[in-house]
């Protein structure tokens, strides 16, 4: 019998043992530290982080003064879209905004002048996602009035 030089010989385990990548659910925590992190660094005060109910999870809710910013982390380690924010559907956004009603009625202890619809994309390096020095952080501000 013919070896077949198309087929690796080591099981799939042991060629991906020196270097695994990180998994999906690692890649989105990543990006929303780092999304957390440039609010705080903006000024703003983070209420809530991955806040859900039973029609969804909101990433992060922050104070940015008296305006209430409800922010849709998209994070991605391929190239498959240009800026991750291109994976925001006008169906994610309808349900930010049915989130956003649950969660101020949850918190009616303040009032806010204006609620606004903030994306931060993450884009983190293909080849070593984890080297969050090379992740480029992009701020998509008011794209849901």
């Amino acid at each position: 019998m013919s070896e077949n030089p198309s087929r690796p010989s080591d099981p799939p385990s042991a060629r991906n043992s020196s270097r695994t990548r990180p998994s999906t659910a690692e890649i989105g925590r990543c990006g929303e530290d780092l999304a957390a992190d440039f609010v705080v660094e903006l000024g703003w005060r983070v209420l809530d982080r991955n806040w859900r109910n039973r029609f969804g999870e909101l990433d992060i809710i922050a104070a940015d003064a008296d305006e209430l910013v409800v922010v849709e982390v998209k994070t991605r380690a391929s190239r498959v879209f240009d800026d991750p924010v291109a994976a925001v559907t006008p169906l994610k956004l309808a349900r930010m905004r049915r989130l956003a009603r649950e969660w101020l009625a949850g918190n009616r202890d303040r009032w806010w002048s204006r609620i606004r619809f903030d994306i931060i994309s993450v884009q983190l390096d293909p080849h070593e996602p984890l080297a969050l020095d090379r992740a480029r952080v992009r701020h998509h501000r008011g794209v849901f009035e």
